[in-house]
């Protein structure tokens, strides 16, 4: 899955020394799956301002499905090129939560940091971005006072409280445990190509609002099969490598290219082809859902 075209600006910039990795800003950004039904989210804020009340708190999503790791990983890929360096990322989509899976503090080469578990939810931050250096959490060591009986918060025992540690200051990267080798844990899936004149991608999100289907096909992908605006494309869509969507639609600029209630294949914002209908939800109309699961091909009728 490609980057955003503003994402590889910004690390353009980065990379260029304008914007140099940054110690810890003073910023934290939340994603769970938590939802705001209940006190959880606020609980892990409360942790934060504990620490220090001049934290910036801020929210990304808190309506990930719940236990959808692959939604995190695609959420929090495409949310950290927009934020400063130093900015500190805590993302909970944790069914694994007081398990033998890995509690991590991960430095990433753009200079963000990541605060979670090592369960698969960095997987295309690993691919887009990069992962400088991680370290394992020694959580005898650092965790909320008073939560050592506490086995299945880790949100809020363990990442926002460390999180704020670490974004105030009051702890070093260094600090929090040993230094891990090897690679983070990762989430198969079909990453974008052209085989045999068609090209082959996952379904990596909904546009949940209007029922639009994205794929991880990116614009250049999608280019060396030599179609132009205008004309048909044959989409087929797969769960589990059945066939669950076969039909042509043209490949246009925006919605109101088509007829009210017709198909199209367009560019989404992230430069990556989408599917959807001029007035209506294409998901919803053909029962197409998202995830490592669901692939999409693209080929001339």
């Amino acid at each position: 899955m490609k980057a955003r075209l503003l994402a590889l600006a910004l690390f353009g910039l980065w990379s260029c020394g304008i914007a140099q990795a940054a110690e810890p800003a003073g910023m934290i950004v939340y994603q769970t799956d938590f939802g705001l039904r209940d006190s959880a989210v606020a609980e892990m804020k409360g942790v934060a301002k504990q620490v220090d009340r001049e934290l910036e708190l801020f929210d990304n999503t808190h309506e990930i499905p719940p236990f959808d790791i692959w939604a995190a990983a695609f959420h929090l890929a495409h949310l950290v090129p927009y934020w400063p360096p130093g900015t500190v990322f805590v993302s909970v989509v944790d069914p694994g939560v007081g398990t033998e899976r890995g509690a991590v503090v991960a430095k990433l080469k753009s200079g963000h940091y990541y605060v979670g578990p090592d369960n698969g939810s960095l997987t295309l931050v690993a691919e887009q971005i990069g992962v400088e250096a991680m370290r394992s959490i020694d959580s005898e060591k650092n965790r909320l006072p008073g939560s050592e009986h506490s086995h299945t918060f880790h949100g809020r025992d363990i990442f926002s409280y460390n999180a704020a540690r670490l974004a105030a200051g009051q702890a070093t990267f260094e600090s929090f445990g040993p230094a891990l080798e090897g690679d983070v844990v990762r989430i198969s899936y079909q990453h974008a190509e052209v085989v045999d004149g068609t090209a082959r991608g996952v379904i990596p999100m909904l546009d949940v609002n209007y029922g639009n289907v994205w794929s991880n096909i990116d614009r250049a992908t999608f280019e060396k099969l030599g179609i132009a605006k205008k004309e048909p494309v044959r989409v087929r869509i797969f769960r589990k490598g059945d066939q669950v969507l076969d039909m042509v639609m043209p490949y246009v600029d925006t919605f109101g290219d088509v007829p009210e209630g017709q198909p199209l294949l367009y560019l989404n914002s992230v430069d990556e082809m989408a599917l959807a209908i001029n007035y209506g939800s294409f998901a919803e109309a053909h029962g197409i859902g998202s995830g490592p699961d669901w692939t999409i091909s693209l080929s001339r009728p």
